[in-house]
C-alpha cells in the first residue's frame, strides 16, 4: 500500500465546525463547472462526490474524472472534495481518486470486509478516511476502527443511491447514538433528505458535515438555496 510517495501530501483535514457540502449528483452536468463556481462563491467549503456502480447500488454515476474536472475550481477556492464511494471493491478506486484530487473518502461498512484495510490504504494515499452505514446498520458499527483510523463517519438518513428522498425521520436519534459513540476528532456527517427543515435536528443530535444535493441544485437559484440552510443549521 506504499502509495503516498507517488501521492500528493495529505490534503487538508475536514473542518470541525457547521459546515454544508452541495452534492454534485443533483447538479447539472450541461453546466456543472458554473454550478460548483456558484455554490463556491456562496461559500461553500465542501464539494460532496457520490460515485455509484451499478453494483452496491442501482444507479451509475461518475468517477476520477469528474474529480479531477473540478479539482482545480475546488481547491482553487481553498475548499475540499469529499467523494463517497457507493461501490462493490472501494479499496481498487482509492489510488485513483486520490490522484484525480480527492480531499476525503469514505466507504461503506456494508461494501467491503475488509474495512481496516480500506480505511488504512485510504489513509496512506494522503486523504481523510470515512466510513459510511446505511440506515439499518447499528449506529456502533464503527467502533473497532473509530479511535486510530477514522477521520469521518457518515450517517445516511436515507438509502443509498438515489437523490431527492424523504429524511428518514429516526435518522436524528441514530446520529445522536453515532456522536456518543465516535471519538471527539471524528467528524459525523448526515446524508440525504438534508434541506432547510431538517437541517437544525441533523446539528442538534451531533452532525457537523450536512450533505445536501436536490435541495441546492434542484433550486432556481442554486447559490441562494445554499445560503438558507447554511442558515438554517447556523452553520459557517
Amino acid at each position: 500500500m506504499a502509495l503516498a510517495s507517488e501521492l500528493e501530501a495529505v490534503r487538508a483535514p475536514l473542518p470541525r465546525d457547521v459546515r454544508v457540502a452541495p452534492s454534485i449528483l443533483s447538479a447539472d452536468f450541461s453546466r456543472l463547472g458554473a454550478q460548483v463556481d456558484e455554490v463556491l462563491a456562496a461559500g461553500a467549503r465542501v464539494l460532496h462526490v457520490d460515485v455509484m456502480d451499478g453494483h452496491f447500488v442501482p444507479p451509475i454515476t461518475f468517477g476520477p474524472l469528474v474529480v479531477s474536472a473540478i479539482a482545480d475550481r475546488v481547491h482553487d477556492a481553498e475548499a475540499l472534495i469529499d467523494v463517497h464511494l457507493m461501490i462493490e471493491r472501494p479499496d481498487r478506486q482509492i489510488a485513483e481518486l486520490a490522484r484525480a484530487g480527492a480531499d476525503s473518502i469514505t466507504v461503506h461498512y456494508e461494501a467491503t470486509p475488509h474495512l481496516h484495510y480500506t480505511l488504512a490504504a485510504i489513509r496512506e494515499a494522503g486523504c481523510n478516511a470515512g466510513a459510511a452505514l446505511c440506515p439499518s446498520t447499528p449506529a456502533g458499527s464503527l467502533a473497532e476502527v473509530a479511535d486510530d483510523l477514522l477521520d469521518l463517519a457518515l450517517c445516511m438518513s436515507v438509502d443509498p443511491g438515489w437523490g431527492a428522498q424523504e429524511f428518514i425521520p429516526h435518522s436524528v436519534d441514530k446520529i445522536r447514538r453515532m456522536r456518543r459513540g465516535l471519538p471527539d476528532g471524528v467528524v459525523l456527517e448526515v446524508d440525504g433528505g438534508v434541506h432547510e427543515d431538517t437541517a437544525a435536528r441533523c446539528v442538534e443530535a451531533g452532525a457537523t458535515l450536512l450533505v445536501t444535493g436536490s435541495a441546492v441544485f434542484g433550486a432556481a437559484d442554486p447559490a441562494a438555496a445554499y445560503r438558507a440552510i447554511v442558515a438554517a443549521a447556523g452553520a459557517g
